[in-house]
């Protein structure tokens, strides 16, 4: 056993031992995105009391395990990855209908999130077996704690996912200026050999804010926020930022209140003409703009008095 680990295997059981975790059952495990104390408890309680483990790589699972002290012997380990994911859930499928505990596992943070694991998981839930989720390490929520966006008109925590951007110049360029014109945050992914092309890309944005997140969690971790327009300069002054993974965060777009109230009373108007209930129709526009929905309530109040 891991002496590293040892109190760790045993916290987990006293924490989660006599928590249910019914046989028949694919279990989600996010995994950490590099340091290895980032699991939880309930996760290596779960991963010493499967049959066996699908994973993206079993020898990336392998090692971790390894690495947790936990007893590999009893334990199978079946790839399931981005190549043979509809095709392996047929075996997954087959352990959980002998009543089988099934763990999955990418190789770093939470499965299906820009990783494999959304078809097993459909698979399984169609073959009307329970998937249930083990919450735990994700780069993106990770960069997005410590990014500090706030931005007048737009601080409800809303955001837009994109993950990685298509890897052609043209498309990418396209999706980028398509992004940028969203008001909401936008957060992307980014391979190590790909981040000097996707910097150089965010230069038209000017001075939106973005920030650079990278190596999340590991050694040589390195968060910075700056304009986009100087994003390229900022990979090129050190080589070190050609290497490890990248969490980009396009922060929300600079929109003055004015801008912000007009554009919900307009869309305001249109949900209204198309005779929604004021309720709903204040709802979707503030969720839309980002404007305040009482006040757009009580502009839709003044619109009905007037007629």
């Amino acid at each position: 056993m891991s002496a590293s680990f040892a109190s760790a295997l045993s916290a987990a059981h006293d924490a989660a031992g006599t928590q249910s975790h019914p046989p028949g059952a694919l279990y989600m495990v996010a995994t950490p995105i590099g340091n290895l104390a980032d699991i939880t408890l309930r996760a290596l309680h779960l991963l010493q009391k499967v049959d066996a483990v699908a994973c993206e790589d079993t020898r990336h699972t392998g090692a971790l395990l390894h690495g947790y002290g936990i007893d590999r012997s009893g334990i199978a380990l079946i790839a399931v990855h981005r190549h043979n994911e509809s095709e392996a859930a047929q075996a997954v499928i087959d352990r959980l209908a002998a009543g089988q505990r099934v763990a999955y596992a990418s190789d770093a943070g939470t499965p299906a999130v820009s990783d494999p694991g959304a078809r097993l998981a459909a698979a399984v839930r169609a073959a009307g077996h329970a998937v249930v989720p083990l919450p735990g390490a994700s780069s993106i929520t990770a960069a997005l704690s410590a990014a500090g966006i706030v931005a007048p008109g737009h601080d409800d925590g809303s955001f837009i996912f994109a993950g990685f951007l298509p890897s052609k110049a043209g498309e990418r360029a396209t999706a980028l200026q398509t992004l940028g014109a969203q008001a909401r945050p936008v957060i992307l992914l980014e391979a190590p050999h790909r981040i000097a092309e996707l910097a150089a890309a965010l230069a038209p944005l000017g001075e939106r804010l973005v920030t650079m997140a990278r190596e999340l969690t590991k050694q040589f971790e390195e968060i910075a926020t700056l304009p986009a327009s100087g994003a390229a300069a900022w990979v090129a002054a050190s080589p070190q930022r050609a290497r490890g993974e990248y969490v980009v965060l396009l922060h929300a777009a600079a929109v003055t209140e004015d801008r912000t109230a007009a554009e919900g009373r307009r869309v305001l108007g249109l949900l209204l003409a198309e005779k929604l209930p004021l309720k709903s129709a204040a709802r979707l526009a503030a969720d839309i703009t980002g404007a305040s929905r009482n006040v757009l309530y009580e502009a839709g109040l003044a619109l009905k008095n007037e007629g």
